[in-house]
């Protein structure tokens, strides 16, 4: 029987399918390969190392706010379970990984928890992150530590921020002397609850952020110039609607990048 040209079909590469079960569009798939392009001339080299950290085996970790946590089932501790990852990027990235090597055996949690800060990352350490002893540990925290401090009367600084922060990682590195670390930047969109009078004091922590990650020789993840290039492209409600938690669009990206600065 002639092969029949209209039963052809292109069906959706592996990422487009994993992207689509978090309700990215078709659309949003093209306007992230534009992103990809354009901020990826905007970072060092150094910002995304060629060489996967992802080995098979390992215990990899997300950790950090509301941002991480997006709504993650924490009475569910397994790993590699969606209700467990939640609905934002740690999920997206936790599925394009266990897609791509499903032989790998890797083991992939979330322990972010919403509000949270740096010191109280610190008050949980031992059982959300040390007892688990990941392979790969990634941190996305900041954006409270200032946000909190217009909003809700919190009294910290910069410098404690930093500090606590850099203390969180020489902790961690002690505890677990192998561990690859990924340090992901503070980041906002100018909409919503973020205005005019977030800046410039919010950029010293991403900048501090950035220290940190210089310091520990961490694999760091530009968060901030990933978005700044993608509301060139749509504007930052299609990214995060209230300016810090994304959208599904939004996370997308956040995982996209994530892969790549872990040469996944």
């Amino acid at each position: 029987m002639a092969d029949d040209p209209s039963r052809h079909i292109d069906l959706p590469n592996r990422r487009e399918f994993v992207m689509a079960g978090a309700g990215m569009t078709v659309g949003s798939l093209a306007v992230l390969a534009g992103v990809d392009e354009a901020a990826g001339q905007s970072v060092t080299t150094t910002s995304f190392d060629p060489d996967s950290i992802i080995e098979p085996g390992q215990t990899i970790l997300f950790q950090g706010d509301s941002i991480t946590d997006a709504r993650r089932k924490k009475n569910d501790p397994a790993a590699n379970s969606q209700p467990a990852l939640g609905n934002g990027y740690a999920w997206l990235a936790a599925a394009q990984l266990l897609v791509d090597h499903p032989g790998d055996n890797l083991n992939i949690f979330n322990r972010g928890i919403s509000g949270n800060k740096v010191y109280q990352l610190a008050e949980r350490w031992q059982t959300d992150c040390l007892e688990l002893k990941p392979d790969v540990l990634s941190i996305l925290i900041g954006v409270n530590d200032f946000w909190h401090k217009l909003k809700h009367s919190y009294n910290g600084t910069l410098e404690r921020y930093e500090t606590d922060y850099r203390a969180l990682i020489q902790r961690t590195k002690q505890a677990l002397p192998g561990v690859k670390l990924v340090i992901c930047e503070p980041f906002t969109l100018e909409v919503g609850a973020v205005d005019s009078s977030w800046f410039p004091d919010f950029d010293g922590y991403r900048v501090a952020a950035k220290r940190v990650a210089d310091e520990a020789g961490a694999v760091f993840v530009p968060y901030q110039t990933m978005f700044d290039q993608a509301v060139k492209i749509a504007p930052p409600q299609r990214w995060a609607a209230d300016g810090v938690h994304p959208t599904s669009d939004g996370a997308a990206l956040m995982a996209h990048w994530w892969l790549k600065a872990v040469g996944a």
